[in-house]
């Protein structure tokens, strides 16, 4: 795995992480009981963005450390899920 693809593997996870995080926690104005004219009842009270974006970032590191081990290390490879046998036989190298 390369630099570029670390990075972007990086990012996916932590897009990913965010869109699950962002959600918890969260109370609407209309639970709080107070809607400021022009805005939906369903809009965040308080968002804690910066809380979340620690949270993510720590949820998201840890999760690509994991990841990257496992590509790097070779314990699950593209082979390992070819279930239909794709990619060929296994030993078989074309030198194409």
């Amino acid at each position: 795995m390369g630099i570029a693809s670390g990075i972007v593997l990086f990012m996916v996870i932590w897009f990913m992480t965010f869109l699950c995080v962002l959600p918890i926690r969260i109370q609407t104005q209309g639970e709080a009981g107070t809607t400021v004219p022009g805005t939906h009842h369903g809009s965040p009270e308080q968002h804690h963005l910066k809380k979340k974006f620690v949270i993510t970032t720590a949820i998201a590191f840890v999760l690509w450390a994991i990841a990257a081990t496992i590509i790097l290390s070779g314990w699950i490879t593209v082979r390992d899920i070819d279930y239909f046998e794709r990619m060929g036989p296994r030993g078989e190298e074309t030198g194409v």
